[in-house]
């Protein structure tokens, strides 16, 4: 039988710091979170050689008094909590003692401190966790701790370090991370010598932003601020149109500590759903404030996974808020012109006018699109209803079933979002004011072209109408129509299951299908605005999607057959419509001003300013 033995300080100190320190960014880290509990209105974070033998943090906050300084570097010892209740509360950023000890069981540590009160600073040295010096020091204020030769004693860890310019890299994105979740803190970062960031600690969260991460992103940011629940979400997300090909743009935090929460992903990703394009995703700076017994910190030895006492409100807060902001902060997207002149030759005589103007062919329009149901838009009159940020009301999506333990963050709301949790105060119905607009023509019988407030619009015909269809279907505002020959549609074994299993899911979006036997199901009626082929084509497709398994009807797959159907339903790019239609649409498109993008998240409308017209052609500088 194996001998147990009680390892020796030396060695438990260094398995322990390989739980807290496990790159130089780590050390940083820990650090920066010790000079914001500090107090600190001012941290200086200072690397070499991506921080491997060097790390400089200096902070102005309250300092530490002589006879506590040897307790820093203590296992275990804190100033953050005192009993084991403190843990169902925790409101600093550190608290369990254990990132200084660790720290300097692998590396050489310096500290230079001084305490308000205190005529002499205090300087402290250790190494490997040994003691070498303990002194005075002149020095302000505040808190100085330099780090030099992480892992000097442990080589064999030290070969997993990353090259320099990775690892400061590392440092750079804590740094940057940091600074926007406390926009009150001026930080300031210095990288072999340069310096890479200052932020001015106004805290004023945007201006912090544009300073960690440049104009481009900061412009393209939409204002959140909700509340509900106790609980309040604020920052910023990105406009749709502004999606990125990853969730690397994606900062959460809860009371000013930077986390990841699939919960809050999930969230955020499902409010940005049918606005952005597929295969983009939103960037986002939130923070969600909560009571701190809420949430439990203490499960992840980096403080950066959380777990909180209830997702679902935590879901619907973050959905709730974010889906707000992109409904009452989005505007169209402006065309982006190219800067470099275009050369043209001309050679010939031109005649820019002929002397008969032929006039436009009329063109009878298709009669699948029903002009009583899309076309003929007269007066319309609308509803027009905004979540409320500040006036909390009953709240729909609160009986939704909750989810098991691990999985809340696939908690999706009632399909209808934007009408949930509360309304605006003013709740008649009102005549929707449509703002004056010339129609000036069509571009490639696919783009409509309009004339409004000294600027230039083209609308996406298909784009647009896609979108408007599938509103109407989700807010089952179209009709059902029984078809004269019931469509037969023949599938494979694993299809002809997935309909079957659905079938209900089909009936409300509309949709009478039977199990007709031998692989085939009929489909027997569908919303007016499709045909028999349309009928076919979207079965086959929703059954593609269906064959996932899933059994259980969500307002994701109800989706999948309204994106189908809307855009079958919808004027295909090239189809004719003759300008009485043209101007019946943008009628009926801009008296729904919410609808921006279709459901695949394409825009559905692009502005081309004055002003950059006018600059193309030389009129302005």
């Amino acid at each position: 039988m194996p001998e147990i033995n009680v390892l020796p300080k030396e060695v438990y100190q260094l398995i322990a710091a390989g739980e807290v320190v496990e790159r130089p960014s780590s050390v940083v880290k820990e650090m920066i979170e010790n000079s914001i509990d500090a107090g600190a209105s001012s941290i200086t974070v200072e690397i070499k050689n991506g921080g491997s033998t060097y790390i400089r943090i200096t902070d102005d906050g309250c300092g530490i008094s002589r006879d506590q300084v040897k307790k820093v570097f203590v296992s275990h010892a804190t100033s953050k909590i005192k009993v084991s209740d403190d843990l169902d509360s925790i409101a600093t950023l550190g608290f369990r003692g254990e990132a200084m000890a660790s720290i300097s069981a692998v590396a050489r540590v310096e500290l230079l401190t001084r305490a308000q009160g205190e005529n002499i600073g205090t300087r402290y040295e250790i190494a490997g966790g040994q003691e070498i010096d303990l002194s005075d020091a002149g020095c302000p204020r505040g808190t100085t701790i330099v780090v030099r030769d992480i892992f000097f004693n442990t080589p064999a860890r030290m070969k997993f370090l990353k090259k320099d310019v990775t690892e400061g890299n590392a440092v750079a994105g804590i740094v940057d991370r940091m600074a926007i979740s406390h926009p009150e803190i001026s930080f300031r970062f210095i990288r072999d010598g340069k310096q890479m960031l200052v932020t001015s600690g106004n805290n004023d969260l945007k201006d912090t932003i544009y300073s960690v991460y440049g104009r481009e992103f900061s412009s393209s940011l939409i204002d959140v601020d909700y509340s509900i629940n106790n609980m309040r979400v604020s920052g910023y997300v990105t406009k749709p149109s502004a999606g990125r090909k990853s969730r690397a743009m994606q900062f959460f935090f809860i009371n000013s500590r930077l986390v990841k929460s699939q919960t809050a992903m999930a969230a955020l990703e499902q409010a940005f759903r049918n606005s952005i394009m597929v295969g983009h995703f939103p960037g986002c700076v939130l923070n969600i404030e909560c009571d701190s017994s809420f949430v439990d910190v203490n499960v992840h030895p980096a403080k950066i996974e959380v777990r909180f006492a209830n997702e679902k409100p935590v879901f619907e807060l973050i959905y709730y808020g974010v889906k707000n902001a992109i409904e009452m902060g989005d505007t169209p997207r402006e065309a982006v012109i190219s800067q470099k002149p275009m050369q043209t030759t001309v050679t010939g005589k031109l005649d820019f006018f002929s002397k008969e103007e032929e006039k436009p062919k009329q063109m009878e329009f298709k009669q699948r699109v029903d002009p009583e149901t899309f076309w003929q838009v007269a007066a319309p009159k609308k509803e027009y209803k905004v979540i409320s940020p500040r006036q909390p009301k009953e709240n729909k999506a609160a009986d939704a079933p909750s989810s098991p333990a691990g999985e809340t963050h696939n908690y999706v709301p009632d399909s209808k979002p934007v009408e949930a949790p509360v309304l605006n105060s003013q709740q008649d119905d009102k005549e929707v004011i449509i703002p004056d607009f010339r129609l000036v023509g069509q571009a490639f019988n696919t783009y409509i072209i309009i004339e409004m407030d000294s600027d230039i619009y083209f609308i996406d015909k298909h784009a647009a109408h896609e979108r408007m269809n599938f509103e109407r279907l989700k807010d089952s505002k179209i009709s059902q129509q029984i078809l004269l020959e019931p469509v037969s549609v023949r599938l494979s074994p694993e299809e002809y299951n997935a309909v079957c299993d659905n079938l209900d899911l089909y009936a409300q979006c509309g949709f009478l299908v039977e199990d007709f036997g031998s692989d085939t199901v009929l489909v027997r009626e569908c919303p007016s605005i499709l045909n028999g082929q349309d009928v076919k084509s979207l079965i086959y497709e929703t059954a593609a999607k269906l064959m996932s398994g899933k059994t259980d009807i969500t307002p994701e797959q109800m989706d999948w057959i309204y994106h189908s159907t809307a855009c079958r339903s919808a004027v295909k790019a090239g189809d004719t419509t003759t300008p009485q239609e043209q101007e019946l649409f943008v009628k009926k498109l801009l008296s729904m001003p919410n609808i921006r993008y279709c459901p695949h998240g394409r825009p559905v409308m692009i502005k081309m300013t004055k002003y950059e017209i006018e600059k193309q052609f030389g009129r302005i500088q």
